[in-house]
């Protein structure tokens, strides 16, 4: 039984593999690698930070339970998603509300990034958190259908397919959702005063695709 340290190497399907044997510190393993990810996912669709964490919990509790049903013919980090995403889907339908997309009084919205890059200079930082406040707040105008989507594809990096296959939905509903997203999105940038010059990679989307969005507008 290897330790956490040792198993950091190995990929998520090994890790599975070692877990369905017993290994829990296998688990632990794929909690550690995953939790963020999980979390920050979660939290985006969800808006309430304690309501993301019960969602990150409940998700590994529910992948732990049906380790031993996993096909391994898909990917661990899809499968752990689907079940995350369902679970947020189930949260909006039990609280019959619309997701609050705006970080809530207290959170950090660099701690819902991924790790920061050292080289980054104070300025850039406090930049980047305001910025994740005003896209946080023109995000309010999706319908949690291009949420879901937009979320997916432009913080979590999957591509259309991957989810198509997450949300069990037609590529081209996928591809169609996302861009009319995205339009909205460039309204709502442009009312806000959102300009190119104040973007920063990880504060909402990525700086290329502001880029994208206001070269539209020229």
């Amino acid at each position: 039984m290897g330790t956490l340290v040792d198993t950091m190497s190995w990929t998520d399907e090994e890790l599975v593999a070692r877990c369905v044997e017993g290994d829990t510190e296998s688990f632990n393993a794929l909690m550690q690698r995953w939790e963020r990810p999980i979390y920050r996912l979660a939290y985006r669709l969800i808006g309430r930070e304690d309501d993301a964490h019960d969602v990150c919990q409940e998700t590994f509790l529910r992948a732990f339970r049906g380790l031993k049903k996993f096909r391994s013919e898909a990917k661990f980090s899809s499968w752990l998603y689907r079940i995350a995403i369902n679970l947020c889907r189930d949260w909006v339908r039990r609280e019959r509300r619309t997701p609050v997309v705006a970080a809530p009084e207290g959170i950090d919205i660099l701690d819902l990034a991924p790790a920061d890059d050292t080289s980054e200079s104070i300025q850039d930082l406090v930049e980047r958190r305001e910025l994740g406040g005003v896209v946080a707040k023109a995000m309010k105008v999706l319908s949690k259908e291009q949420r879901t989507a937009i979320v997916l594809k432009e913080y979590h990096g999957f591509t259309f397919q991957e989810i198509s296959n997450l949300l069990d939905c037609p590529e081209s509903t996928i591809k169609t959702r996302v861009y009319h997203g995205l339009s909205q999105l460039r309204g709502e940038f442009r009312r806000l005063g959102l300009s190119n010059s104040s973007v920063r990679v990880e504060a909402g989307l990525s700086q290329s695709r502001v880029n994208q969005l206001s070269a539209r507008e020229s």
